[in-house]
């Protein structure tokens, strides 16, 4: 009975918190949405979606190189580590690397619980001596990581270069808490996009099919769904770009018409080209991305790339 008031409390705080930043966002005046709201379960679900698709490099990029280099990859590591990974997706990645590197206690981080649960449930069949301390949270926000006893150091990884979106000055943030999580002999595994052919970025952002449309589109369905939102997603087009002087890709959904829009109590007034700003996707050279951790007190110890040379796994180490 603890156990679900528990969950329920943590589901009404959660609820809550998606409200407020979605008012705040829908405030300001370049209209704004956080991304991490994307993953309920149909968004986690077209994620992986898009995932497989032909243009979307990213996916396959950081699967080739992990696979060519795991054992130089798992040395980094360390066997018997204890492995923390933010993000588990359909844990792929986290399954080469627990294979390689054994480690003592693997704790997968979420803002999806089913993405969390389901990952958690398929890695505790494939590896059932491991101890899997799934944790339900926003790493973005402080969370108590439950590896304060386990052997081993600790090492976060951070793949499918999900820290593309957050500003450089939230990775700087982000990568100076993993900093502190991680202690004095702890490192960090993070896959991070490499700036590349504009076309090929546009392409992998606006694919053919429209899975990352419609991807972007059910954030609108989950604020209706969740928060009491009359958004009609027929009423908005998806929209992605590479902007060069920041070196991101940034998403959109454009208002096709004039419109109000509520959430709860909440009124908005959308103008026709009007656009919510819905996600970032910073692209980096291997020298950005090295500065950016060294600031944060992590040195570039290691890197591997794929063939094609569009994708890098950086191996960091505390300082």
């Amino acid at each position: 009975m603890a156990r679900e008031h528990r969950r329920r409390q943590a589901s009404r705080l959660s609820k809550a918190r998606f409200h407020k930043d979605v008012v705040a966002g829908l405030s300001l005046p370049q209209k704004a949405l956080p991304p991490k709201y994307f993953y309920d379960a149909r968004g986690s679900r077209l994620f992986e979606a898009i995932c497989g698709l032909r243009e979307y490099y990213p996916t396959r990029a950081e699967l080739q190189l992990m696979r060519t280099h795991m054992g130089a990859i798992a040395r980094f590591a360390g066997r018997g580590c204890a492995l923390i990974e933010y993000g588990s997706g359909d844990s792929r990645k986290s399954r080469l690397l627990i294979e390689a590197a054994r480690p003592s206690v693997y704790v997968p981080v979420d803002i999806s619980a089913d993405a969390l649960h389901g990952a958690a449930a398929r890695l505790a069949r494939r590896f059932p001596r491991l101890a899997i301390r799934a944790v339900h949270g926003d790493f973005s926000r402080p969370l108590k990581i439950p590896v304060a006893r386990a052997p081993g150091r600790r090492v976060v990884y951070f793949p499918g270069s999900t820290i593309g979106n957050l500003t450089p000055a939230e990775a700087h943030a982000f990568l100076r808490a993993t900093r502190r999580q991680v202690g004095p002999r702890g490192a960090m595994l993070v896959g991070v996009d490499l700036k590349k052919d504009v076309a090929l970025l546009h392409a992998a952002y606006n694919d053919a099919k429209g899975v990352t449309a419609a991807f972007n589109l059910n954030l609108l369905a989950r604020i209706n769904r969740e928060l009491g939102g009359d958004f009609e997603s027929r009423r908005f087009r998806h929209y992605a770009f590479y902007n060069a002087p920041l070196g991101r890709i940034e998403m959109h959904l454009v208002s096709r018409v004039r419109q109000a829009v509520r959430v709860g109590k909440a009124r908005f007034a959308l103008e026709p080209g009007e656009s919510i700003h819905t996600e970032n996707s910073y692209k980096y050279s291997v020298e950005e991305f090295r500065a950016l951790a060294r600031r944060a007190g992590f040195r570039g110890e290691k890197l591997w790339l794929d063939r094609r040379g569009l994708f890098a796994l950086h191996g960091l180490e505390a300082i």
